[in-house]
């Protein structure tokens, strides 16, 4: 068995209740909503074997030993996506994939080398735009049911908005607010989430510095609970594309402040826009023809 190990944590994602919200004081990492424990998924579903072979547990540790969660995907094998917030001031990171239960994953490996984009802060916990991350693994994790790469989104779909677009997001965080018994599982879940517009999206927040055409947002789908939560932060947000597969749409970031079981939106990274950036650090372009997944019949 391989061995991946890593701690990651840091989600960017809290919620303020009942109405807009004022400020990007209003905006959390998810491990900073109420000072909260390792949370997960809130109003999901446990994920099926292979369901979402691109999906990894991240462990993250600090220089003092402070252990964080989070989630992130696979974009090769040997290269792992995740949100800047859950990499930056960490030493040392766990990856667990191939598995949706990390009691028992298909493989776990260390890993040390991660890169964030310039426009990254690394000094400040505070929510920023350019949330988005590439730890290095230091061996090749082999292809199977289990472990899949993730399409991310083209750049020639950065006018695109998700309005009303039936998405999913898929993590381990925990499954409610802690102040609301919500447990940390031992398995992966995944939930819909809806596309909303930036129109939309800034009214809750109509005074944030952090939404920017490099954001985009979403709310839970048809329950008012259907939430990412701690320990969710750097997971895939996902559709279904023209040839049935998922194309990944955003990477999660952040929410309001106040809890995870809330209706106000949540922030995520739009992969699309730093497609120079992520071929710039693995060597490898990760973007392609919306023209040639057009011309696919669907499977």
């Amino acid at each position: 068995m391989a061995g991946l190990y890593i701690f990651g944590l840091l989600f960017i994602f809290g919620f303020a209740q009942g109405g807009p919200v004022d400020s990007d004081s209003e905006l959390a990492y998810i491990e900073d909503i109420r000072n909260a424990g390792n949370q997960r998924i809130v109003g999901g579903w446990a994920a099926e074997d292979n369901q979402f072979p691109s999906t990894v547990s991240l462990r993250t540790v600090s220089s003092t030993g402070g252990v964080s969660a989070c989630t992130g995907s696979v974009l090769t094998n040997q290269w792992i996506l995740s949100a800047a917030h859950c990499l930056a001031r960490r030493y040392s990171y766990v990856v667990k994939l191939g598995q949706t239960n990390i009691t028992r994953p298909g493989y776990m490996v260390e890993a040390t080398e991660r890169y964030l984009p310039d426009g990254y802060n690394q000094a400040s916990s505070a929510v920023q735009t350019h949330d988005i991350g590439l730890l290095k693994l230091p061996q090749y994790i082999p292809y199977g049911d289990s472990v899949q790469p993730i399409r991310i989104q083209s750049s020639q779909r950065k006018s695109v908005e998700y309005a009303d677009v039936q998405l999913i997001i898929s993590g381990f965080g925990r499954t409610d607010d802690w102040w609301l018994g919500g447990i940390v599982p031992d398995i992966m879940y995944w939930t819909y989430q809806r596309g909303i517009t930036q129109e939309a999206c800034r009214e809750w927040y109509p005074n944030s510095q952090t939404i920017a055409a490099q954001t985009m947002c979403a709310q839970h789908y048809d329950e008012p609970s259907q939430n990412p939560c701690t320990g969710d932060g750097g997971g895939p947000l996902t559709m279904v594309d023209l040839d049935g597969n998922a194309t990944q749409v955003g990477i999660m970031s952040f929410g309001a402040r106040l809890g995870c079981n809330t209706p106000n939106p949540q922030g995520f990274v739009r992969p699309e826009y730093y497609h120079a950036w992520i071929e710039e650090v693995t060597g490898v372009s990760f973007d392609w023809n919306v023209e040639d997944l057009e011309t696919t019949p669907n499977m």
